[in-house]
């Protein structure tokens, strides 16, 4: 007796034929099924990195933008400083033209204004001294000369001459 061999033939082939049987079930039901179902997940991973892909390609255009769109916000911003600056600049030097021109302005008003308080404190100084002149000569002689002295102008023409004499 061999005992791998069976004393009956009967059991291997029920045996065989269920297995057959379970193999062919197993083969066109559980097999298609298990494929589909791998297939499904073989493709949902795919997809899955397709869009994952897809995503990262997004993110770098996105990001690509977005440092464009930064460098452009420097350049403007930059532009925007050098012509504040330049403005800054022309509006300084319309001040300073504008403050040098009000200067020169105030200094002429001065310079008008201590003409005729000169002109004035000549005209008032004149008259004094033509009165104390009178006064004077009025004393020297013992008889008031005040009123006949202004009839002939004698005394505008002694100062006239005194004054042409300091000039030249």
């Amino acid at each position: 007796m061999n005992p791998l061999w069976p004393d009956n033939l009967h059991e291997p082939v029920v045996a065989l034929v269920t297995f057959l049987v379970i193999l062919f079930v197993v083969g066109k039901l559980l097999v298609p099924r298990l494929q589909k179902t791998l297939a499904e997940r073989a493709d949902a991973i795919d997809g899955g990195i397709r869009r994952a892909e897809e995503i990262q390609a997004e993110v770098r255009n996105l990001q690509r933008q977005h440092h464009e769109q930064m460098e452009e916000a420097r350049r403007e911003a930059a532009r925007l400083r050098e012509e504040a600056r330049e403005q800054g600049a022309q509006i300084r030097a319309e001040l300073r033209a504008q403050a040098q021109a009000e200067a020169r302005h105030l200094i002429e008003a001065a310079h008008a204004q201590i003409a005729a308080d000169r002109q004035a404190a000549f005209t008032d100084l004149r008259t004094d001294l033509g009165r104390l002149s009178t006064d004077l000569a009025g004393r020297i002689i013992g008889e008031s000369l005040g009123e006949a002295v202004r009839r002939t102008g004698v005394v505008e023409r002694f100062l006239d001459e005194l004054e042409n004499r300091s000039v030249s």
